[in-house]
């Protein structure tokens, strides 16, 4: 049988069981031969996005429990391509060394691959300086050190804090703490009638004690989508300044920072194809010019005396000790792969994946699904939130996980608060990502509704 041959503008991110070779740039596919880039390929329809990137993702071809894994936690940790494994290990093998400090050789290269990293960042969100790129533990990290650094320099007893409901933990936690330390004070956005953080009534919140608005670009459990641009000139207009959570819209989507003009924006990267332990901040140079230290130490001093030091310039200054210089190059190298296949072909085809996951779910008997319909007005992220009526969610994940190698996540996804006003403790989520096909929520909804008919056989 032949198969379709694709050929590609030499993307980086072949993996070693696609037939390949340097001189043509190809790679077989199915059954037919197909000329042009992964983005043709899918425009045409011979194939899917998903069934195109699959094979570059090994950890996709296996079996759990004696059954495919189909793997629906993407909105926790998303998978790694063979491109983000073979860059750590060449960094390993190749120029293990610490950045910034050596002279020699190793040292010059690990230093030159780390901050080409930054600059991969900073040209995915469309940063004005690779400077406005601070590298961080994760993306909880990132938000600690806003919190911390402008946080406790900035805010005085009663100046407010507005957040959602819908927030993260991490995105809560860190400005109680502040609002504690400051007298500060925290308001929360509610939920309106489609389940969405409402965007009026934090419109009518925002006020001349408003100092930040700390908020989510995409909810992990509603799937809703906030309009950042909207809610940035409204918080300017007051002289507040915005702080966005972009872990879910990040690995998803365009995301422009100078065109959403957000003071601060935090994502990880291990929910974008990249390695855990880094994830990173974007705030404006004149905001991170301002801010003192986040932590102390190596790297992030100009000069040290005993009894007192200078410090670097950002993002230097707040990148104390030796960072995860394999895990930023591993994130450079997420970034290539992402970009090769052109993020707004990502988030085109996940709304229609994400679509296609709503509508098959809501066919499962006595289902609730959290957050908005779907519609030509309203656009989900691909992931959904539910609950089985008299079932268990993590009852559900564990027999999804055990029976039937599905994937999904249980608990209250670090939102107990939006939980709590929802009226429950807990929800199963599944979330999808571009290397995610229609057949995986096919074998996900059959599986549940397995799952439903072995819980109800016990009634």
């Amino acid at each position: 049988m032949e198969g379709l041959v694709v050929k590609l503008p030499s993307f980086p991110f072949l993996s070693p069981n696609i037939s390949s070779s340097s001189s043509s740039s190809t790679f077989r596919l199915g059954f037919r031969r197909f000329s042009g880039s992964i983005s043709a390929a899918v425009k045409e329809g011979s194939v899917s996005l998903g069934q195109l990137t699959r094979p570059d993702f090994p950890i996709l071809h296996q079996e759990v429990n004696g059954s495919k894994l189909v793997y629906l936690d993407n909105a926790a940790t998303s998978q790694k391509p063979t491109a983000v494994l073979k860059s750590l290990q060449n960094y390993y093998e190749a120029y293990n060394s610490n950045v910034h400090r050596g002279i020699h050789y190793l040292s010059a290269k690990a230093t030159d691959e780390y901050e080409l990293a930054r600059k991969k960042v900073a040209a995915f969100i469309n940063a004005s300086d690779s400077a406005e790129i601070v590298f961080t533990r994760n993306a909880t990290e990132a938000i600690n050190l806003v919190a911390y650094s402008w946080g406790l320099s900035n805010l005085k007893p009663r100046d407010e804090i507005i957040l959602t409901i819908a927030e993260h933990h991490s995105a809560i936690v860190p400005w109680q703490i502040v609002a504690q330390k400051t007298g500060a004070i925290l308001k929360f956005v509610s939920l309106d009638e489609n389940e969405v953080p409402d965007v009026e009534k934090l419109r009518e919140m925002i006020s001349t004690s408003t100092k930040l608005v700390v908020v989510h670009h995409v909810s992990n459990v509603l799937g809703s989508v906030l309009p950042i641009e909207d809610i940035v000139i409204w918080a300017h207009a007051v002289g507040a300044k915005v702080l966005v959570d972009a872990c879910q819209s990040v690995p998803h989507m365009v995301v422009d920072v100078q065109g959403l003009d957000a003071d601060f924006l935090v994502a990880s990267s291990h929910k974008m194809c990249g390695p855990t332990g880094i994830g990173f901040l974007f705030g404006k140079s004149n905001l991170l010019l301002s801010m003192p230290p986040f932590l102390g130490g190596g790297e992030m001093i100009s000069d040290v005396f005993l009894d007192h030091s200078t410090y670097a310039e950002p993002p230097s200054r707040f990148e104390a000790g030796t960072p995860a210089i394999g895990e930023a190059i591993g994130l450079g190298a997420a970034i290539d792969y992402l970009s090769g296949i052109g993020m707004q072909k990502i988030h085109d085809y996940e709304m229609e994946l994400a679509n296609y996951l709503y509508e098959k779910l809501c066919s499962v008997p006595n289902i609730r699904i959290y957050g908005p319909k779907p519609s030509d007005d309203v656009h989900r992220a691909a992931l959904c939130s539910f609950n089985i009526e008299n079932i268990h969610p993590t009852d559900i994940a564990t027999f999804l996980d055990q029976q039937h190698g599905v994937a999904i996540r249980s608990g209250h996804h670090c939102a107990q608060p939006l939980h709590r006003h929802l009226g429950v403790n807990a929800s199963a989520r599944a979330s999808l990502h571009f290397y995610n096909t229609q057949e995986d929520v096919d074998n996900f909804i059959q599986s549940l509704n397995d799952t439903v008919s072995f819980f109800n056989s016990f009634k």
